[in-house]
């Protein structure tokens, strides 16, 4: 059962919250939604609950329209980020609680809401919590719980609104494999709503990039990385070094580095390119082609080594990333000289103050490029 949003437009005052989103959601997709606070997120996740309700456009689900049904009956599966929890109920009883308050026409028998209680506790690891109350929980555990009630309903759609954020960071680690696991053990449709890019990378099937209402790119995680489609996805997501080019006689240039040719023709005078960390090629030999920098910092974390170079010829600093065992091997340290260059880099032109697609993905020394 696809579910298909349509020009869905929501404002609040004079800022629009949502701006025309489309999106198609395949059935059993575990979808993020990626974006900074404001980029309208939640807004969407609570249209899909029947909490708020778009001013245009439409939902529509299995050829329904979801907008015109009530959110009880929706079949919808809601965890929010503080969890939401009854105080004054046990762990069974947060649990059961959407079923008991069904109309008594769809509500199951006691033994039965029963014996769902029991075995989603098992699923969720708690079955040994089923008597006590929310405060006698870790945050971690909370969660769990929150999850088995919004389970509880046999839901068609599982929304999840940041349920991570008030957890630690080890916490958090674990819950989002074990949910991933769950997501695919039930095989629900499931829409993650996060701001932090390591999560939505991790766990989701897709991942849809929203600012300022609007989806800026949908599309697998490895792809939305490796060819982001808009500055904003090449900034937001992950780390870029954004650097200016320039048109000359011989193609796009930073300062001593010619990126060739570009695929939009001499009219585009201006344009900037994003180089990730990974992307630049460090080498100790002064002779190397490249800029030439100075290693400032190394910042090691585990298996990976974070360098901060100072490049006085592009008048910015740059951030590269090389693996721990080749700055040994390559005996680098703060301090020295080195000749850095790109291998890999997302380019846009620049019309006027702003940079706008199309995007041109630029590869090598050998000026290997593709238009997009």
């Amino acid at each position: 059962m696809t579910l298909e949003l349509s020009h869905l437009t929501r404002r609040f005052t004079e800022c629009p919250a949502l701006d025309d989103v489309c999106l198609e959601i395949p059935p059993g997709e575990f979808l993020a939604l990626l974006g900074p606070s404001g980029s309208g997120k939640t807004t969407l996740l609570r249209i899909l609950a029947g909490l708020d309700y778009p001013e245009s456009g439409s939902v529509r689900q299995n050829g329904r329209d979801l907008l015109a049904i009530d959110a009880r009956r929706r079949k919808v599966g809601l965890v929010f980020q503080h969890y939401a929890l009854f105080r004054h109920l046990t762990v069974a009883d947060n649990v059961a609680f959407g079923l008991r308050v069904r109309p008594w026409r769809t509500r199951p028998k006691r033994a039965d809401i029963a014996a769902r209680v029991e075995r989603l506790l098992q699923r969720v690891q708690l079955q040994d919590m089923a008597t006590r109350y929310p405060a006698q929980l870790s945050g971690g555990q909370r969660q769990r719980v929150a999850l088995a009630r919004a389970l509880a309903v046999e839901p068609d759609l599982l929304l999840l609104d940041e349920p991570f954020g008030a957890l630690d960071a080890q916490v958090r680690v674990s819950l989002r494999r074990w949910l991933r696991e769950l997501h695919d053990e039930f095989g629900l449709t499931t829409v993650f709503v996060t701001h932090d890019q390591e999560e939505a990378l991790e766990l989701a099937d897709s991942v849809a990039v929203m600012n300022r209402g609007r989806i800026e790119q949908v599309g697998k995680p490895d792809a939305i990385y490796q060819n982001p489609a808009t500055p904003f996805v090449c900034e937001f997501i992950g780390a870029a070094n954004r650097i200016d080019l320039t048109r000359t006689d011989h193609g796009m240039t930073a300062a001593e580095w010619n990126f060739g040719e570009a695929p939009w023709g001499v009219e585009v005078q201006c344009a900037l390119a994003y180089v990730r960390p990974e992307h630049l090629a460090l080498d100790a030999s002064m002779t190397a082609p490249g800029w030439q920098a100075q290693l400032r910092h190394v910042y090691r974390t585990g298996s990976v080594a974070h360098l901060e170079l100072d490049a006085p010829i592009l008048g910015q600093r740059l951030d590269a990333q090389i693996a721990s065992e080749d700055l040994v091997r390559l005996g680098l340290s703060a301090g020295m000289s080195l000749r850095v260059r790109p291998k890999r880099a997302a380019v846009f032109p620049v019309h006027g103050e702003s940079a706008s697609p199309p995007r041109w993905i630029w590869q090598g020394k050998n000026n290997v490029a593709a238009a997009a």
